[in-house]
This record gives structure tokens, C-alpha cells and sequence, in this order.
């Protein structure tokens, strides 16, 4: 079943998960060492009955938005995107993305998809923040987060444990109104200028 595509881009398109991406290279990211080497995923294997119990979650809940990111070309699922723990009095949600299929590294698509949701969450969810924390030891989302105007905040000293050691995460956060001024082109005409 080919998912409608919610959130469109020059390269890629997020969609829903959906039941049949369990079935595909989906489950072998998260028992993949190296995919998993930044995150906080390869601690217990992952399962077919834990993917699809995810799948069900992020096709009901209403306190994240989770989607594939999927290629346009040739509608491979990739990765998967979030805005999770949105809370809408205070207008807030985390930032969170993997990119499973390794041969998609370094090639922009993270870059590209995080720009779609995060437009998203803050011109549809009607956030003013959003956040990310990432290891210190990941470069890579380091380096995506300030390309997309996140201002690094803090750092909670050995908040994670991965590969025998105890990691520090580095706390990061975007204002909607920074995110307006940077990001002009994920701006529709008329909001651009009520700022």
C-alpha cells in the first residue's frame, strides 16, 4: 500500500508510518550497531512485534508527529522524523531523526527532511520551540542542528551511557520567530511578513 505523501520536498516526502514498513530494512536499523551508534536505539534487539507496535503508536498519537522520510525518485524509506512530546500550552516539541539506509548519508536528505518538519511544527502545530538533544559525540546532528538555526543551550553532563562509556548531551533549541527569519523559503508569502 503507497502511502499519500504529507509533506513534500525537491528530493524526498514524509508519509505516515505504515504497518508494511515493519516488513522492510525498517527493523534492521535499530539492530544495526552503526546506524545506531549516536543514538539511544541498539541496547535490547528490535523486534517485528516492537516495530509494529511503534507503527500503531505514530498512526494514533497525537503527542508527536512521527513520519517516514522517503525518496522521491524512487520511494525507498529512508529514515524517520519526529516532533515528539508536543505540548500545546506551552508550544513546544523535540526534534528527533534517523536515516537508516547508510547509502543516504551525507547527502543533504536529513537536512531536507528536518527543514519540511520543522516548517511543519511551527507553521501548522503552531509551536514557538523546538528542541534536540544530541550526543557529544555525534558531529553529524551537531552540525544539522546549527545548519537549521538551532542555538546550542546547555549540556547535561553524562546523561547517556553508549559503548561502555558515559556521554554528555548537548541541548539545543530554535525560536519560532528564528526560524522565520532564517528559513524564508519554508515561509508562506503572507506569514513572512506578520514578523
Amino acid at each position: 500500500m503507497n502511502a499519500i505523501p504529507f509533506l513534500n520536498g525537491s528530493r524526498l516526502f514524509l508519509r505516515p508510518l505504515q504497518e508494511n514498513d515493519a516488513e522492510s530494512n525498517y527493523l534492521n536499523w535499530f539492530n544495526d550497531a552503526e546506524v545506531c551508534k549516536q543514538n539511544n536505539h541498539y541496547r535490547y534487539p528490535y523486534l517485528y512485534q516492537d516495530a509494529l507496535q511503534y507503527i500503531q503508536y505514530a498512526q494514533k498519537t497525537k503527542e508527536s508527529l512521527i513520519l517516514a522520510i522517503v525518496t522521491l525518485e524512487d520511494h525507498v524509506h529512508i529514515g524517520n522524523i519526529s516532533l515528539q512530546d508536543i505540548h500545546f500550552i506551552n508550544r513546544t516539541a523535540d526534534f528527533a531523526i534517523v536515516l537508516g539506509e547508510k547509502k543516504y548519508w551525507n547527502k543533504g536528505y536529513a537536512s531536507e527532511a528536518a527543514k519540511l518538519i520543522i516548517a511543519h511544527g511551527f507553521q501548522e502545530l503552531n509551536l514557538n520551540r523546538i528542541s534536540c538533544g544530541t550526543y557529544h559525540t555525534n558531529v553529524g546532528m551537531q552540525r544539522l542542528a546549527e545548519s537549521l538555526g538551532f542555538i546550542k543551550e546547555g549540556v547535561r553532563r553524562q546523561a547517556a551511557y553508549k559503548q561502555n562509556q558515559y556521554i554528555d548531551v548537548i541541548e539545543y533549541g530554535i525560536l519560532r520567530n528564528e526560524w522565520l527569519i532564517r528559513n524564508a523559503a519554508y515561509v508562506p508569502e503572507g506569514e513572512r511578513n506578520n514578523e
